[in-house]
């Protein structure tokens, strides 16, 4: 693993390389990233790929982060890894809702499928891909799974219709919505016997 003071120097040189694409790089538990303008992403990693300097030859990963909080909500993450230098980096970029991000399926091509989780997962878009399509969720899915303000139920529920014969997407219907839970712990003194407790009750007398 790189140290930090080559992850400092490898920051300073791409910082003062892309002085107008890179907002800022951070070196922080051993690792590097590299904050970048969304409009410039094809331009940083060409660089991080070419350059003697960091070689940074493989797409390893691109994740989303949700903050629905920002006006940009999401962060667009490339992890990247240079074999020939033993070192990895992160680039962050911003963006939003509606705001597409360029692909960047031409420089690496491992993007693809990550770039449709991303697309799936959190509704990023990605100008520019190939084939930008659901992956992981079922076609007719609705929403985006990891975003934070997407209902653990879901929205729709699938069944099996016997009289159709077929699959079916119907509303999810929650049956135990008005049921009552006192969520007593057993062992925090419940004021009811518990089935099962009766026969240790009844070893105590």
């Amino acid at each position: 693993m790189a140290s930090e003071a080559t992850l400092h120097e490898l920051g300073e040189h791409i910082s003062a390389a892309l002085e107008n694409e890179v907002s800022e790089t951070v070196v922080s538990f051993g690792e590097l990233t590299i904050c970048a303008r969304a409009d410039q992403i094809e331009k940083v990693l060409l660089f991080l790929r070419d350059d003697s300097n960091c070689q940074f030859k493989q797409l390893t990963d691109i994740a989303g982060v949700d903050f629905p909080e920002r006006e940009c909500r999401f962060d667009v993450v490339y992890h990247l890894l240079s074999v020939k230098h033993n070192q990895r980096v992160r680039v962050k970029i911003q963006t939003d809702e509606d705001t597409p991000v360029a692909s960047v399926v031409n420089i690496f091509s491992t993007a693809n499928w990550f770039e449709r989780e991303a697309w799936d997962m959190y509704g990023i878009m990605f100008e520019g891909h190939p084939d930008l399509r659901r992956i992981l969720t079922d076609y007719g899915f609705q929403g985006f799974p990891l975003r934070k303000d997407f209902p653990l139920t879901g929205y729709v529920e699938v069944r099996y219709n016997e009289e159709q014969k077929r699959v079916v997407y119907e509303p999810v219907k929650l049956t135990q919505e008005f049921r009552s839970f006192d969520f007593m712990s057993p062992w925090e003194g419940v004021k009811y016997i518990l089935p099962g407790d009766e026969k240790a009750e009844g070893q105590e007398a």
